[in-house]
């Protein structure tokens, strides 16, 4: 029964070494890290869909409706 103590003792105290180890360890991501890759995201989400907008803007719709007008103006 003493060796049962003993042993129990011992893995009890090596879990709160570990534990204290994990604690104290200042390794890891940080909050500036991911605010930093959370507004470069944003960013770029941002001028993506600015660059589709100026796309559709001059270019695509433009042509959409001119086929529009062509189609409801077709006389034949």
């Amino acid at each position: 029964m003493r060796k049962f103590f003993t042993r129990t003792k011992e893995k009890v105290q090596a879990k709160m070494i570990q534990a204290v180890i994990l604690l104290a360890a200042r390794r890891g991501e940080n909050f500036v890290d991911s605010g930093v890759k959370i507004l470069i995201a944003v960013v770029i989400g941002a001028l993506l869909l600015g660059g589709l907008y100026a796309l559709f803007g001059d270019t695509i719709m433009p042509t959409v409706t001119q086929k529009v007008k062509d189609m409801f103006s077709f006389k034949g």
